[in-house]
């Protein structure tokens, strides 16, 4: 028992140093000459993603060879080992690439499929959140919480809006109805940070389509030990493979998800 607690918190600290390390590499390479290309039509990455990501896929190799990674730069590793590492070198990179400050490191490890360990790291603003199963969330080492707002028109939400123009037009409904029963929506860029901020407080609920495990683990881990609630749009259990999400203080969720599916109040 002894050993295995010692193994957590090993896993722990190695991501929460994993993570400040290449976000200092991309502190250290913001605002200077990208090399940007186009995955998709307005997906972009630039070789500081790739290099990020290198660095991180060199630690985990070296220190749990036997884990399975899932990392957003073309790279999947099954082992069937019971932990799974989902790794977003650079959340945010439209926001990087636009010398937007606020992007991060995102690192998630799931185990036997279940949210185990979430460290998501800005390192602009210095903001390290992270958490680990049962043992509660943090932001700079202090514990955070969720909002206790329990009406909608007092919540401020936060939303994405998906690189896929075919889901365009249900998402600009969703947007509607939400905007007008909730104090008001953000949009800043970065999935990973969308879901710490709830997990702090600041925001109340956040919803997104078309993501990708790795934009979702490290921040869903964060959330759940603030103690907020995940799901699908509809409330279904949450999937971190199937791509949408709503996410929120848990006050508010079934009167999100009923927005979310277009059913009267």
């Amino acid at each position: 028992m002894k050993y295995l607690v010692l193994t957590r918190v090993a896993m722990l600290n190695f991501a929460l140093n994993l993570a400040k390390k290449a976000g200092e590499y991309l502190k250290e390479s913001f605002g200077k000459e990208l090399n940007v290309e186009h995955k998709g039509r307005i997906d972009l990455v630039t070789q500081i993603d790739r290099n990020s990501q290198d660095m991180i896929l060199d630690g985990i190799e070296r220190e749990f060879p036997h884990h399975s990674i899932m990392a957003e730069e073309g790279v999947s590793k099954t082992t069937g080992h019971d932990y799974t590492w989902f790794v977003d070198p650079l959340d945010g990179t439209v926001n990087f690439v636009h010398g937007i400050p606020f992007f991060c490191v995102s690192l998630g490890v799931f185990k036997r499929g279940k949210p185990f360990i979430g460290v998501c790291y800005n390192p602009m603003s210095g903001d390290l959140f992270s958490a680990q199963y049962g043992k509660g969330a943090f932001r700079n080492r202090e514990k955070i919480r969720v909002s206790d707002t329990s009406l909608l028109i007092d919540a401020l939400v936060v939303t994405g809006f998906p690189y896929s123009l075919a889901r365009l037009d249900d998402s600009m409904s969703r947007f509607a109805r939400i905007l007008s029963e909730v104090q008001g929506i953000r949009r800043f860029g970065s999935a990973a940070l969308d879901l710490c901020f709830v997990a702090s407080g600041s925001f109340d609920g956040f919803w997104e389509v078309g993501l990708h495990p790795w934009d979702l683990a490290g921040g869903v881990v964060v959330l759940l030990e603030a103690g907020g609630r995940v799901t699908g749009l509809s409330g279904e259990e949450f999937d971190p493979h199937h791509g949408d999400i709503l996410a929120s203080n848990g006050n508010i969720h079934n009167d999100l998800r009923r927005l979310m599916q277009g059913e009267p109040g």
